[in-house]
């Protein structure tokens, strides 16, 4: 395809960045494809013990800015290597130290330490590497080849579980391994520029559009990390394998879906990619929620998986809120900085929602659980609708 194509004339700090990613994106699919059924088959958690796990998960979301400020003296390509060994620390230690929960829960804080101290980075790394006026594609083109890792790494766990008698423990050493590669790659990437550490602390006025946005987002994703796959788990009683199938179905939709979606953003501007994902999050929402009650076993399960899928590919439309406070950041540093605090931010409500959604499940049923995501789809509906492009804004593209 045309973004591999040109892998020759890559920067040494690009192609580095990109193997780098698709190490990451093998290790993290992994994982994706196989912790609920390691969850159920282990620990049989009920829905609210399920959604009770996201705080010692999402937590580390909610320190990630203080993780950040601890490591100032760090560029964000050695925080990155950093992050990827807290990582494959969590993920071995998962799968080989966990004879009880709550032990369990202690290694997956590690991982998820690691897993949010790089959710900004990536997105700011990527942004540095990209042409002015292609940021967008720049990270619709490294989101598509950590959509190329996807796939294998999701194929590899179901091949794994249906052919070559794979465990829980295989999958987890193959993450832990691909996670200190992806350590090593970045360490060796030139050291780029230090923030000062009070940048992180400062939040400014003239961003809370794109902090509300952070918020929306931490929410609605909330809802889809933890019930999506619990309802495919748990209502439809699939096995890891549907799992890992429907991950790599997504990892490639998504070679094709990044590069437009980047596109998208840089073409249409973030207004635009922002009030599609909300209308498209409502019918999903909806198709997750109440398929079962109105359609067959067999099509409602198809519902519940094009719904997983969808899902997967509106994760990525993240991107379009750090291409725009990219845009109307008043300053370059504060780029790296608004998005490390829009995390800890929006943890905030993830973690609220999380523990809320639990309890909807296990009081209504699960389908309120979606019904709740369908009106924080309203609200980013919203708030989209209040998007400007100031003149002064860094994109030369036309504004929304």
């Amino acid at each position: 395809m045309k973004h591999f194509s040109r892998i020759t004339h890559m920067s040494r700090e690009l192609k580095l960045f990109v193997m780098a990613s698709l190490a990451m994106g093998i290790a993290f699919s992994i994982v994706d494809s196989t912790f609920n059924n390691f969850l159920n088959e282990r620990f049989a958690l009920t829905g609210f013990q399920r959604s009770f796990l996201e705080f010692p998960r999402e937590l580390p979301g909610l320190l990630v800015v203080f993780v950040s400020l601890s490591l100032w003296f760090l560029c964000s390509r050695r925080q990155s290597a950093v992050a990827m060994l807290l990582c494959a620390a969590g993920a071995i230690l998962i799968g080989f130290v966990s004879p009880v929960y709550m032990i369990m829960v202690v290694w997956l804080f590690i991982y998820s330490t690691g897993m949010h101290l790089f959710m900004p980075l990536s997105s700011a790394i990527g942004m540095e590497l990209a042409r002015e006026g292609r940021i967008g594609q720049r990270l619709g083109q490294l989101n598509a080849i950590r959509n190329f890792a996807v796939i294998g790494g999701s194929l590899l766990v179901l091949l794994g579980f249906k052919f070559l008698g794979f465990t829980f423990h295989h999958t987890f050493a193959l993450s832990g391994f691909a996670f200190i590669v992806a350590a090593v790659l970045m360490f060796a990437m030139k050291p780029d520029e230090k923030h000062k550490p009070k940048v992180y602390l400062k939040l400014y006025k003239e961003y809370r559009l794109y902090y509300l946005l952070a918020v929306l987002f931490g929410s609605r994703k909330q809802i889809f990390l933890t019930f999506g796959p619990w309802v495919l788990v748990t209502v439809f009683h699939q096995p890891t394998q549907t799992i890992a199938m429907l991950v790599l179905l997504g990892g490639g939709i998504g070679i094709l879906f990044q590069p437009f979606l980047g596109w998208a953003i840089d073409r249409l501007g973030e207004k635009v990619v922002l009030l599609s994902e909300s209308v498209l999050l409502i019918f999903v929402c909806l198709g997750y929620g109440f398929s079962k009650f109105i359609l067959s076993a067999g099509p409602a399960f198809v519902i519940a998986c094009i719904c997983f899928l969808l899902d997967q590919m509106l994760m990525s439309v993240n991107m379009a809120r750090s291409t725009y406070i990219k845009k109307i950041a008043l300053h370059d540093s504060h780029v790296q900085a608004a998005l490390t605090s829009s995390v800890s931010i929006d943890h905030i409500f993830s973690i609220s929602v999380g523990l809320l959604g639990g309890v909807i499940w296990d009081t209504f049923g699960f389908q309120y659980v979606f019904l709740l995501g369908a009106l924080i789809a309203v609200g980013n509906f919203l708030a989209a609708l209040r998007i400007r492009i100031p003149i002064t804004g860094h994109s030369s593209l036309p504004r929304t």
